[in-house]
C-alpha cells in the first residue's frame, strides 16, 4: 500500500508515510500490524494511528510467525534475482525497491491467492481470472479425458489466505 526508503528509521518518518497513505484511501478503521521496532511503536507514529483511527498491534518480540506476511515479503524480496544485499546510493536503493514493489503487486502470481497479483485481487478481476481458468481446465479435460488422471488444481477463489506450517497456519481475511 505503501513504502518509503530512508537511511534511519524513525517514528517520525512512519508517522509521514502513514499521513501520505492517508491521502490516497480510507484508513479508519483499519488494522496495522507490525513489529515492535521503535518506527512503529513510537509516540509519534502511536498519535498519528490514533489520528487516523488505525488500531496498532504488535508482533510478540522474537515471534516471526506473528506476522507472516511481511516475512514472506521480505523473503521474497531477498531472494529476488538481482537483490544487490548492500546499495551505493539512496537513490539506487529507492529505484530498486520501486522496481520490487511494481513486480511484486503488478507481475508476480502469488499462490496464496490462486496464482493472481496482488493488484487483481485488490481491484477485483480476480474473480474472473480464476472462474476462466477453471472453465479453460474443464475444457481440456472434457476434449481429452486420456491426458487426465486427476483434477486439476481448484480455481476457486480463495477467501482466506493461510502462510505458516500446517499445523499452525496464519489466517488473514484478504
Amino acid at each position: 500500500m505503501a513504502w518509503e526508503v530512508h537511511s534511519e528509521e524513525l517514528s517520525a518518518l512512519s508517522a509521514e508515510m502513514m499521513d501520505h497513505l492517508a491521502g490516497t484511501m480510507p484508513l479508519k478503521g483499519t488494522i496495522l500490524h507490525a513489529d515492535n521496532g521503535s518506527p512503529m511503536k513510537g509516540s509519534t507514529m502511536l498519535e498519528k494511528l490514533y489520528e487516523l483511527g488505525v488500531t496498532a498491534s504488535f508482533s510478540r518480540p522474537r515471534v516471526s510467525e506473528d506476522n507472516p506476511f511481511s516475512e514472506s515479503l521480505f523473503r521474497t524480496l531477498k531472494y529476488r534475482p538481482g537483490y544487490p544485499k548492500a546499495f551505493a546510493t539512496m537513490h539506487s536503493a529507492r529505484c530498486w525497491i520501486a522496481d520490487f514493489v511494481n513486480w511484486y503487486n503488478n507481475v508476480h502470481r502469488h499462490s496464496g491467492i490462486g496464482y493472481v497479483t496482488p493488484a487483481q485481487r485488490h481491484s477485483g478481476i480476480d474473480r474472473p481470472i480464476l472462474e476462466k481458468r477453471r472453465a479453460t481446465f474443464e475444457a481440456a479435460r472434457e476434449r481429452h479425458p486420456e491426458r487426465w488422471s486427476r483434477n486439476t488444481k481448484s480455481w476457486k477463489y480463495i477467501d482466506n489466505v493461510k502462510l505458516g506450517r500446517k499445523k499452525e497456519r496464519v489466517e488473514a481475511a484478504a
